[in-house]
């Protein structure tokens, strides 16, 4: 009985040391996060400081630049949908090397805001907009060559 104690006492230690590295690892990462907030899902703060994910835009940074009419790419992705987590390390690579400038956006922190506001229903998206109206757009996992010939549809590369 003594022996199961022991052993009951040394999970519930690791468990718990499990539990404080992570809300540290967690609370070091929410120092610089591009969201303006500590009240993010694990799931989000997990992508913070990820390479392919550092062209987050809040929601009103982003309608502003739609609908300010110049042309803009948005991504639109779930960091809990497995299609987003394939498509982000391929899409991410092409834009920066076609000088694309993409803005992210982050379905599971803002995605009510754009749900009715742009039709956003299923992700990833891929959606052009130019004079503040949608022109273009890509749903779902996508091939290389399906996001190269988007970029050269709207910005001629």
């Amino acid at each position: 009985m003594k022996k199961l104690l022991i052993i009951g006492g040394i999970i519930v230690v690791f468990f718990v040391a499990i539990i404080a590295l992570t809300t540290a690892s967690n609370k070091s990462k929410l120092a610089d996060n591009p969201y303006g907030t500590d009240d993010l899902d694990p799931s989000t703060i997990d992508l913070i400081g990820n390479e392919n994910y550092d062209s987050i835009t809040l929601p009103d940074a982003t309608f502003k630049k739609i609908e300010s009419g110049e042309p803009t790419t948005v991504y639109y992705f779930h960091p809990e949908c497995h299609y987003c987590m394939e498509m982000t390390p391929v899409l991410m690579p092409i834009a920066k090397e076609e000088g694309v400038k993409i803005n992210q956006y982050n379905m599971l922190e803002y995605g009510e805001e754009v749900k009715e506001k742009y039709g956003i229903e299923a992700w990833p998206a891929l959606v052009q907009y130019e004079n503040g109206k949608e022109v273009g757009r890509l749903v779902g996992l996508q091939p290389e060559e399906n996001i190269h010939a988007f970029f050269n549809e709207y910005y001629g590369k």
